[in-house]
């Protein structure tokens, strides 16, 4: 079992960040720019990103930014998108690390966690990526998914992880996003 996060193993998996749900959650800007980042590099590292969007008609189309950068993309109403069957079969099973960002922490991102780990999948959620209106929301999101078995980890790990060293041919370019 890899002990760091692989790019040939990884699958990108973001939660529902919608334009009427983005305004009010808390470092919203922040929020979308590390995931555009990371967005970034899994398209220059050839990772699969799997979106959701939670009630269009009521929260709206993905954040415009966002949507280009997505493989795929899955409407949902369940706050679990693992019950949705479309999302578990977008998910290779040779893929098995699942990076996960988006909003809420505490509903949305937390539950699809949850789901994926009760799933047996490996869960890496990325607590700069991650969202939700109040701080003590996230934070309750990321000590339940934590005690439940996921690890946590920021964008930068990530990136840095997927390239493992700085001979890797994609180097330069993912250190450009970071920098």
């Amino acid at each position: 079992m890899p002990y760091l996060c692989e790019a040939s193993r990884a699958t990108l998996v973001v939660i529902d960040l919608q334009e009427k749900l983005m305004p009010v959650i808390a470092d919203a800007a922040g929020i979308l720019k590390r995931t555009e980042l990371l967005m970034h590099a899994a398209r220059l590292l050839d990772i699969p990103v799997v979106g959701t969007v939670q009630q269009p008609l009521r929260l709206g189309d993905i954040v415009p930014s966002i949507g280009p950068l997505l493989h795929k993309s899955i409407e949902k109403t369940a706050f679990d998108a693992c019950a949705v069957p479309e999302f578990l079969d977008s998910l290779a099973s040779e893929r098995d690390d699942l990076v996960i960002v988006g909003c809420e922490a505490h509903v949305c991102v937390l539950q699809t966690a949850l789901g994926l780990l009760h799933r047996k999948r490996k869960v890496k959620l990325v607590v700069d990526a991650i969202g939700s209106r109040h701080a003590d929301n996230k934070l309750a999101a990321i000590n339940r998914a934590t005690a439940a078995g996921a690890e946590i980890v920021t964008s930068e790990m990530v990136m840095f992880e997927w390239i493992g060293n700085s001979e890797h041919p994609r180097f330069r370019e993912v250190l450009k996003l970071i920098k």
